[in-house]
C-alpha cells in the first residue's frame, strides 16, 4: 500500500504541471483509441442494418430473431411493420427492428450447419 501512496503523491521538485500534462494526453489517448476501436465500428454496423432494413420489399426472405423463418409479402405505410408468410395461409405482422437475416430475391440460401 506504501508504494501505492507515494506513486500518487506529488512530485518533490516543484514540477508538477507536466505530469498533468502528461496524464491529460494519456486520458485523450485512451479516449481516441476506445473511440476508433469501439463505437466507431458499432456505429457503422447500425448504419449498414438500418440501410438493410430499409431495403427491405416484397418476396425478401427473412429470419426474425426468434427464429421464425418467412418471406415478406407485405408492408405498412408507416415502414415499422412487414407482413410475413411463414406457412401457406399464415401471415403474420413483425416489427422490422426484430428482423435479423435477410436474403434478397435472386439469393441462393446458404445452409447453416
Amino acid at each position: 500500500m506504501k508504494i501505492i501512496f507515494l506513486a500518487m503523491a506529488p512530485s518533490q521538485n516543484g514540477q508538477g504541471g507536466s505530469d498533468i500534462f502528461g496524464t491529460v494526453i494519456m486520458f485523450a489517448l485512451i479516449i481516441f483509441i476506445f473511440y476508433f476501436l469501439i463505437l466507431r465500428p458499432q456505429q457503422k454496423k447500425q448504419k449498414e442494418r438500418q440501410k438493410l432494413l430499409e431495403a427491405l420489399k416484397k418476396g425478401d426472405k427473412v429470419i426474425t430473431a426468434g427464429g421464425m423463418h418467412g418471406t415478406i409479402v407485405g408492408m405498412d405505410d408507416k415502414g415499422k411493420t412487414v407482413l410475413v408468410q411463414v406457412a401457406d395461409n399464415v401471415k403474420l405482422t413483425i416489427e422490422k427492428a426484430s428482423i435479423s437475416v435477410i436474403n434478397k430475391v435472386g439469393e441462393v440460401d446458404t445452409p447453416t450447419t
